[in-house]
Parts: structure tokens; sequence; C-alpha cells
């Protein structure tokens, strides 16, 4: 009998243990190759990045500790470095947009604090400076004249601009991710990427989200990058393959 016991536990033991290592997620990983990759950024606005935006007093501790707006900075600077067209998909409300007649959660709260707003669709009036600018430190990488910047998203996804229209029309179907907010925006334009069939490496310190009663916006977001992705880097693994890719590429 004590036999039979000490066999089952065995047992139990490896199926146990089998249990856990299925349950262990992939990490598909994404190769990058030159002129199918890009890498996108949203909304590296000041309304998100800068002291001086207005979501600074729910954003700001998540992007100090992730050192985030350095991090943008580093994979902008390496992207421009090797040739790897860049994206950004910006979040802009004009006056007609405040106009609609229900929002969800966040897009209220934003609409009501003034968050990315401009002047008009077709003029830059009291745009340089403004929640919706560029963070300064960027302006040099996107006002390039080789950036692609893209029509507006409303509300958190690529569904309602043309990102993956551009991305199409430039053969890319990888593409490298960071960008504000974390549980918002990012996310969701990781999961549309995906959804469209492209590869998505999310960059996880690039970005940063809200901290708030009712939870911490960023650690949501790890969860789902981790679920959803091909995979998820941190900048500086992000340099790397993105150097190694161009100086050894296959």
């Amino acid at each position: 009998m004590k036999t039979r016991i000490t066999v089952l536990a065995v047992v139990l033991a490896a199926i146990g243990m089998t249990s856990a290592a299925n349950a262990q997620l992939p990490d598909p990983g994404m190769e990058i190759v030159p002129g199918r990759t890009a890498l996108l950024i949203t909304d590296p606005q000041n309304d998100f990045l800068s002291p001086e935006g207005v979501t600074w007093g729910v954003v700001g501790k998540s992007v100090t500790e992730n050192n985030t707006v350095a991090n943008i900075e580093s994979l902008f600077k390496v992207a421009k470095a090797n040739d790897i067209p860049v994206f950004i998909s910006p979040h802009y409300y004009y006056p007609t947009d405040h106009g609609w007649q229900f929002e969800g959660a966040l897009e209220r709260l934003m609409h009501n604090i003034g968050m990315f707003d401009r002047k008009g669709t077709l003029t830059v009036e009291g745009f340089e400076g403004s929640g919706a600018d560029w963070l300064e430190r960027y302006k040099p990488y996107i006002n390039d004249g080789k950036t692609i910047v893209t029509n507006p998203h409303k509300v958190y996804g690529p569904e309602t601009n043309d990102l993956v229209l551009q991305l199409r029309k430039r053969g890319i179907d990888k593409v490298i991710l960071g960008g504000m907010s974390a549980n918002l925006c990012t996310e969701s334009h990781m999961r549309e990427l995906m959804e469209q069939g492209f590869e998505v490496a999310v960059v996880s310190d690039a970005t940063a989200a809200a901290i708030v009663a009712e939870g911490d916006g960023y650690q949501s977001a790890l969860v789902n990058f981790r679920f959803i992705a091909n995979t998820v880097w941190t900048t500086e693994q992000a340099v790397q393959k993105i150097n190694a890719s161009i100086n050894n590429p296959n």
C-alpha cells in the first residue's frame, strides 16, 4: 500500500510539472527584416509625456519609473541611424469632436480636460508647444521630412486612421511598437495590427500608463502585451536587435 501511494505521488508530481511547463507562454519572437520592419510610436505628445501635460498627475510616476521619455528617444535614434521607417500615430481632437453625443469613461475625461485639443483640422494655430504638440526633444526625429505621421486616431486604436494603409503601401509587415498610453492607445494598436496580420514586438519600457484608484494601467497592459504580441522587448533589447539586423543581415 505504501509503495502504491509513493508511485501515485510521483505520477501526480510528474503531471503537475508537465502542466506547469505547458502553462508557460511561448515567445514566438520577431525577426527584424530591413525593408519590412518599421518603428511605430503612438501619441508622443506633451499631454502624456511632459510634466506640463494635462495627464501628468496620473501618468507621471509610470513615465518616470520606466524612463519612458528617454527610451522612446533611443528608439527614434536607432531607427533613424539604421534607416528603419518611423511611423507616428497621433491623437488629436478638433472642435467638432466635442459634439459627440456619448463617450467611454476615458474619452469623456479627455474631452473634459481638453486633452490633445487643436483649433481645427486645417490650421496649426496654437499648436506649437500645446498639449497636442510633440515633445520638444522628439521634433528633430518626427519633423525630418521622412517620418510618416498618420491621420489621428480618435479613440484608441488605428481603426479610425490610415496607419494600416500606410504600412501596407510601404511593404511593412513587422512593427516595433512603443508610445503612449500602454493600456489604451498602445495596446489597442497592438491588438489591431495583430488582427490585421502584422507581426508586433512591443517595447515594454518605451511606454507607460495612468495609475488611478481603479488600477495601474501599465501593469494591466504588460499582461496583455505578453499574451497577444509576437514578443515583448526592453528598449535595450530592441536597440541591440535593430543594430544586429542591419550589421548582420541574413
